[in-house]
This record gives C-alpha cells, sequence and structure tokens, in this order.
C-alpha cells in the first residue's frame, strides 16, 4: 500500500470511485466502460437535460452532482485529464433525456473544451438538440497570462450548474437554461489557494516544485497548475490578497468582476479537499469578516464545504456570484440555489425561507441577561484575594509546558493548554471585573470565567467542584458579615469534594487529578494550613509516577512513559495550589 494513498492504482480508484456513486443515491446509474454517471430512466419528469463533467479528482464535481435538480449526467475522464470525445457522445445520445434538448457545462480547459465541444457537434449532427456554456471564473489568471486561452475554470462553475440545474427541473427550455447558466457564468469570480501541490496517484512529482514551508500559493488551479505568487502570509493577509484580486476594480489585468456593495452576492468557500471542516469553517468566517469590513459586502447567501477539490490540495477557494435578473417568471438566482436538489454531493441544504428569516431573526434575538448572585456575609480582602489569585494562574501558565508534556505521553496532549486557557481568561477576568468584597460573588465570576474558556473532562470537573464549592460557601456562611475563615472554606471543600463523587468514581490512587485534590481538602480540614496543604497535593501528584490509571483516557492510550511522568491533571492542579500557598505569603 502507498504511504500516501490506500488505492494506488489511478485506474483502478477512478472506476471504483465512480461505481461507488449509485450506493449513495438509487436515482443514478453508472456506465463504467465509458466513465457515465446518470440519472436513471423515468427518474424525473422530461426536461432540459444537463451535462458535466471533466477529469477525476475533484470530487464531489461533478459525478456526486448527478440527481434530480442538478446534473442530468457527467462523464469522468481519468485524474486531471478530460474524458474523451466520444464518451461524451455516448452520455449524450445514450444515457440523458433528449427530448427537451441538452445544455452541457464544462471548465474552460482546452482538453475539457475540445473533447466536450467534439462530443457536441457529434450529438448536433444527430439532429439532438445541445447547447455548450463554457465556465471560466478564475481570477488567479490574469488577462496577460490568460492570453487568448482566458480564465481558468474553478470552483464557481458548481453555481452555475447547481442554478442552471434548478430552472431546468423547473421546466425552463433549453434556450432559457442556457442563458441563464450563461448568466451565472458571466457573474461569478473566484480564486483559490493552497499550502502545498497535491500528489496524484500512480504519478511521480517533481519534487522542486513543493512550496516551502510557511508558504501559500495564490491563484492555484486545481490541476497543481502555478499560481499568480507564492508569498508568505497569514490567512488575513491571504484571504485580504484573494478578495482583493476578485474585487478590485482598479487592477486592470484581473478586474474581471463588477461587484460592489449595492449588489447581492453569493460567497462560495470551496475546501480543495485537505481542509478540515474546522479549519474551513474558521475560514469562511474571516472572509465573511472581511467582505463586510473592506468591501462593505455582506453575502446574501453563504455556502462553504466540499463541492470542487483537488484530490487532497491542502488549500480553499473563494466564489463570489453577483446576483441578476433570471427573466424567468417567478424563479430568482436565489430561488434557484436555493431549490432542492437529491444529489449526494450537493451539501447546501438551508432553505429560502430560513435565509429569508436571517435579517429579522438577528433583529429580535434578545440577549439574555446574566444571572444575578445572590449577596453572602461572606466578607473578603480583594486585593489580597487578587494578588493571591494572580501568583496561583501566573504559576499555572508557568507549568503548562511540562503539564503538555505529561499529557503527550499519556494523554491526548490538550490538558496544558485547557489548563492555560482558563488561567488567562481568569488573570483578564481579575483586570476587568468590578472589585468585590463578597466572596460568594468573586467565586461566582470565576465560575463564569472557567464554565466558558475550559472545556474537556477537566473542565467540567473544575466546573462542577467549583459549583459545588459556592453551594458548600452559601451553606457555611455565618448569619452577619464576617470573613471567611480557614473552617469555613475546610467544611465548603469537603462537601463540594463529596458532590464531585456523584459525577466521577475516580479516588485517589487512579491516578487522576483527585491525587492532588483529595490530600489538600484533607490535609487543610486537619491541619487549617493552606502551606501544608498544598504541599500535600504536590505529593500527591508525584505519587501518580508510574500508577497505573484506572479511570480517564489514560486507560485506553498504549505506549510507555507513564511511568516516569506524574498525571498531567494532578501535576496541574498541584501547581495551582502550590501558587495559592505561593500567593497568601506574599
Amino acid at each position: 500500500m502507498s504511504a500516501k494513498h490506500f488505492i494506488h492504482d489511478p485506474t483502478h480508484l477512478v472506476n471504483t470511485a465512480l461505481l461507488s456513486i449509485p450506493h449513495t443515491n438509487p436515482s443514478v446509474q453508472c456506465d463504467q466502460p465509458n466513465k457515465i454517471i446518470h440519472i436513471k430512466p423515468s427518474s424525473t419528469p422530461s426536461q432540459v437535460s444537463l451535462v458535466s463533467g471533466g477529469g477525476s479528482g475533484h470530487e464531489p464535481s461533478f459525478a456526486s452532482f448527478v440527481g434530480p435538480g442538478l446534473l442530468s449526467g457527467c462523464v469522468a475522464g481519468t485524474i486531471f485529464a478530460s474524458p474523451s470525445a466520444e464518451q461524451v457522445r455516448r452520455c449524450i445520445l445514450h444515457r440523458v433525456d433528449k427530448d427537451k434538448g441538452v445544455l452541457v457545462i464544462v471548465m474552460n480547459y482546452t482538453g475539457d473544451v475540445l473533447n466536450f465541444g467534439m462530443g457536441v457537434e457529434k450529438a448536433r449532427a444527430k439532429g439532438i438538440n445541445v447547447d455548450m456554456v463554457v465556465v471560466g471564473d478564475d481570477a488567479g489568471v490574469g488577462r496577460k497570462k490568460g492570453g487568448k486561452v482566458g480564465r481558468r475554470g474553478i470552483a464557481g462553475t458548481v453555481l452555475v450548474v447547481k442554478i442552471a440545474g434548478a430552472a431546468a427541473a423547473r421546466g425552463a427550455s433549453l434556450q432559457e437554461v442556457t442563458r441563464v447558466a450563461q448568466l451565472v457564468a458571466d457573474n461569478t469570480v473566484s480564486i483559490g489557494s493552497s499550502l502545498s501541490h497535491v500528489h496524484v496517484p500512480g504519478r511521480r512529482e517533481p519534487a522542486d516544485d513543493e512550496l516551502k514551508a510557511g508558504q501559500v500559493e495564490i491563484g492555484m488551479g486545481i490541476h497543481n497548475e502555478p499560481g499568480s505568487e507564492r508569498k508568505s502570509t497569514d490567512l488575513p493577509g491571504l484571504v485580504k490578497t484573494m478578495l482583493s484580486h476578485c474585487l478590485d476594480v482598479a487592477d486592470q489585468d484581473r478586474s474581471f468582476s463588477t461587484i460592489t456593495e449595492t449588489d447581492q452576492v453569493v460567497l462560495l468557500v470551496n475546501n480543495l479537499g485537505g481542509v478540515s471542516p474546522l479549519e474551513l469553517a474558521g475560514i469562511t468566517n474571516e472572509v465573511v469578516e472581511q467582505l463586510a469590513g473592506t468591501f462593505a459586502i455582506k453575502p446574501v447567501r453563504i455556502l462553504a464545504g466540499t463541492f470542487m477539490t483537488s484530490l487532497n490540495g491542502l488549500g480553499f477557494s473563494i466564489s463570489l456570484l453577483r446576483v441578476a435578473d433570471t427573466g424567468l417568471a417567478g424563479a430568482s438566482m436565489l430561488e434557484l440555489l436555493d431549490a432542492p436538489a437529491e444529489a449526494s454531493g450537493w451539501s447546501a441544504a438551508i432553505s429560502s425561507s430560513t435565509w429569508t428569516r436571517r435579517d429579522e431573526m438577528l433583529k429580535s434575538e434578545e440577549q439574555v441577561d446574566e444571572e444575578q448572585v445572590q449577596p453572602s456575609d461572606l466578607r473578603v480582602d480583594y486585593a489580597q484575594a487578587k494578588t493571591t489569585l494572580t501568583t496561583a494562574l501566573n504559576r499555572l501558565i508557568e507549568a503548562e509546558p511540562d503539564v503538555t508534556r505529561y499529557d503527550t505521553i499519556v494523554g491526548d496532549g490538550d490538558c496544558g493548554i485547557g489548563l492555560k486557557r482558563g488561567a488567562q481568561a481568569l488573570l483578564k477576568m481579575l483586570e476587568t471585573e468590578k472589585t468585590t468584597d463578597d466572596l460568594l460573588i468573586l467565586v461566582n465570576q470565576i465560575i463564569q470565567v472557567v464554565e466558558v474558556s475550559m472545556d474537556g473532562t477537566s473542565g467540567a470537573i473544575y466546573a462542577i467542584f467549583l459549583n459545588a464549592l459556592a453551594h458548600g460557601l452559601r451553606q457555611n456562611a455565618p448569619a452577619s458579615p464576617q470573613p471567611v475563615t480557614v473552617e469555613i472554606w475546610a467544611n465548603a471543600l469537603d462537601s463540594s469534594l463529596k458532590a464531585l463523587g456523584n459525577y466521577t468514581p475516580a479516588q485517589p490512587g487512579d491516578r487522576t487529578l483527585m491525587d492532588a485534590l483529595c490530600p489538600f481538602v484533607d490535609t487543610l480540614s486537619k491541619t487549617a494550613s493552606i502551606e501544608k496543604a498544598a504541599a500535600a497535593a504536590q505529593k500527591g501528584a508525584q505519587g501518580t509516577r508510574g500508577m497505573k490509571a484506572s479511570l480517564g483516557r489514560t486507560v485506553y492510550v498504549g505506549g510507555k512513559g507513564f511511568e516516569e511522568v506524574p498525571d498531567p491533571g494532578a501535576h496541574g492542579l498541584a501547581e495551582l495550589l502550590l501558587g495559592l500557598s505561593d500567593g497568601l505569603n506574599k
């Protein structure tokens, strides 16, 4: 098996991928010898048929866009190579409904235009009514570089296919569907960027063409074609450049778009294949914010996901469509975009009515008032409390590298970062919140920050424990305002430890943070000394070295090394408690 692929034979890969599509959409069939995916006969009422395709490697485009409301047929080539004219001819003549005519939509690549064009001419010679629309939306190729060839077709083609497919499904004529498809193509501009070139199965790629660490190629095509420039930049800088290439009318070489702030705009953020959904979401947010902040454009539709890939390309593309009048009665461009489609590759399922209500819902959204904390009679010296907490939190932040290293050995490596994030958020809270001498108000301020800033198992345990601590403090509060005592702290901590036991069976000896927490609470109750209690917590944490875990992720994380390191959660807590002791002694 190849180190980069599970299926390393490109021919077998394309064939089996096409065979998979009817498994996920029973309304389509696969003509494997001709690499054609098409709607089953009688699956839809007679309408204009839409045919598209091109080289494989751009999935879900276009084979997985075959289905009611989208394409009637798709012709696939080998990876990054156009299908033959004969494949196209067979699709038009034998695999799709020809009664109302056929529209072929193809991206502007020489091989695709020639082979699909030849197939169209062969079909016309047989008396079939066929039109063809060529999409060139890539702003990564300027006028000088594009020359007579023009702009390449990239992910904006997806919008052309979707809107034209919906028009055909509504019963529009071939002339109308062709006009709408061309209208969308003329009003769409796109650009892509990637952090690396992709590896094609079965092909040896030139190593000297790879991007250096930290570089991004702006304007990269979907077949590994070079872009307009390589540069080192962060995401905001990258998005700024990409949007400028699409929207800057002063750039005479690549000013293909006339989009202004007065236009309705559709935004498509497309994953080139290797970007995680989480990161693509962050990218989408950056694009939306820059469109609004720099260009005063607030898209009326935002589509984000995987629509046209470059195999596992570590990049994304941005497409912008200026909404124009389709000239079809009762079928605006947005309504056609929102219309349902039954194709396994189409993932934008938000209805027109939901989009229409978006602004209304934003205006009527009620802000939830913060719950008011009932005052208590427990008093605290806020200045001392701030100093103590600051010392403890800074000590925890300094311990993060060790906690992270320990958790990388015995867990998933996120414990230290989670604790540091919570500590930093609490430090910020101490600088911004109003001072108070009411201990319960201060504790609840801490709880609110912990609940928002800390996640994962540690976050849940800390939040439960602190909420129970707040309850315990209130239960032990005096009848009149008095300073909090060590005895009150000890009683409240003991009750909160018992409450925590309702949610976790962890006990000392299980290699968890309880190995530090329980000795701290027990020693504080017996000695009334925070210094001795913190030392007991440290001893308990160190005692987890070599201890076999019976709870938590460490139970099923394999490998060696746990014998040499303490439990990361116990170590982090011990450092925090030692910091509290240091702070009190300042």
